[in-house]
Parts: structure tokens; C-alpha cells; sequence
């Protein structure tokens, strides 16, 4: 009697080793999928402060009328570079309106002799204070801006000068990225339109229309 409990005890122990083992060889039930969302990425957040400087290329057009010259262009490019400054709000996650100020040197100088008389215009700077309205794809904008401008017009002729600073309008549109979290970088195309204004040199008039075009490469920093 004893023998026969000592072998089933052997038996069920024997049994229960190999219980984990057999248990593994059969199917497993297939476990339910849990769907989970994708974490979105980070957009660009383009609100705040900024502040940047800008070079590029300026073309001037000077119009002048005079009773003795005529009517005749005094056109002239150059180098042109400054400073801006601004600040942006993002109205809905893609639509962005803001305000911006910049100035800019410019290195604007040409003379030229029409009917015996040496007439010489130029510019040194210019500067601008614009509103701005863009669609940001994420980490790329593209926007449209224009506002008021203003610039030193000079001109002399016939042994006189007269220098004033001229207010007009500009208009222009651009494009923009983020290179990082607080540094973006543009191309920005402005044109710049200053009017009329009236020269009195040696006793003869002469009427002065301004305007010029302006591409600038930009880097800013966002604060």
C-alpha cells in the first residue's frame, strides 16, 4: 500500500513538472490589438518677437523734369543692408498677421551731364514700417507686406545741393523658414515708391519722382 502512494505521489509530481512545458506546446489564444494614436508632431510656433538684419540689391529710378534739361532717367543700383525688427500672431494655426520696422543703407549715387548741366542724385539710406499677413505650412511661411516708407532723396546741380527726407509707400511679399526653434531665414522682395519732390538749385527747378526696387536675403532671430 504504501509503494502504490509512493508512486502516485512520483507520478503527479512527474506530472506537474512537465504541466508548464505541455501547456506552452499548445495554441495560444490570439491577443486583442490595441490601436493607439500616433503622437503628432511639434508645429512651428511663428508668434513673438523677432529681430534680424537683411542685405541685398537696391535699384533706384530717378525721373527728372527740369525747363532746360528736360526729361531724362538718372538710374542707379547698389549694395543695401540693415536691420529689422517685428512681431507676429498667429490668428488661426496657419494664418499670421504681424507688424515690422527696418532700416537700411543704401549705396545709391549717379551723376550725369544733360544739356551742359552736371546733375547728381543720390541715397544713403532708407527705412520702412509695414504690417505683414501670411499662410505658414509648418515650418514655412509665405506673406505679403506693405506700409509707409521713407528715404533721404539729395540732388545738386549747378554748384547747389538740397538733401530732404522723402515719406511714400511699399509693397512687397516674401518667403520664410525656420533653420531652428528661434533662427529663420528669408527672401524678401520690396518695391518702394517716394513721389515728387521739387529741387531748387542755382535759380532752376527740377521735379524729382523716386522710386525703387529692393530684393534682400534676411536672417532672424525669434524670440
Amino acid at each position: 500500500m504504501k509503494r502504490l502512494a509512493a508512486a502516485g505521489l512520483a507520478a503527479a509530481a512527474a506530472f506537474a513538472a512537465s504541466a508548464p512545458a505541455f501547456a506552452a506546446d499548445l495554441p495560444q489564444p490570439e491577443q486583442p490589438y490595441t490601436y493607439t494614436d500616433p503622437v503628432p508632431a511639434e508645429r512651428f510656433d511663428w508668434s513673438g518677437f523677432y529681430f534680424g538684419g537683411h542685405l541685398g540689391w537696391n535699384w533706384s529710378d530717378y525721373r527728372v523734369t527740369n525747363a532746360v534739361t528736360g526729361r531724362f532717367n538718372n538710374n542707379d543700383s547698389g549694395v543695401t543692408g540693415g536691420v529689422h525688427a517685428g512681431y507676429n500672431y498667429m490668428v488661426t494655426p496657419n494664418f499670421l498677421l504681424g507688424a515690422e520696422a527696418d532700416f537700411s543703407m543704401s549705396d545709391i549715387e549717379k551723376s550725369r551731364t544733360v544739356a551742359g548741366v552736371n546733375y547728381k542724385t543720390s541715397s544713403s539710406w532708407n527705412s520702412t514700417v509695414r504690417a505683414r499677413a501670411g499662410w505658414a505650412f509648418d515650418r514655412f511661411l509665405v506673406y505679403g507686406t506693405g506700409g509707409l516708407a521713407i528715404a533721404d532723396v539729395d540732388a545738386s546741380a549747378n554748384g547747389a545741393s538740397d538733401s530732404v527726407a522723402r515719406i511714400g509707400w511699399t509693397a512687397g511679399a516674401g518667403v520664410e523658414g525656420a533653420v531652428t526653434q528661434n533662427v529663420t531665414a528669408r527672401l524678401e522682395y520690396q518695391y518702394q515708391d517716394y513721389g515728387n519732390t521739387n529741387f531748387g538749385l542755382g535759380g532752376q527747378t527740377y521735379k524729382n519722382k523716386l522710386d525703387s526696387n529692393q530684393v534682400r536675403f534676411g536672417l532672424s532671430y525669434k524670440f
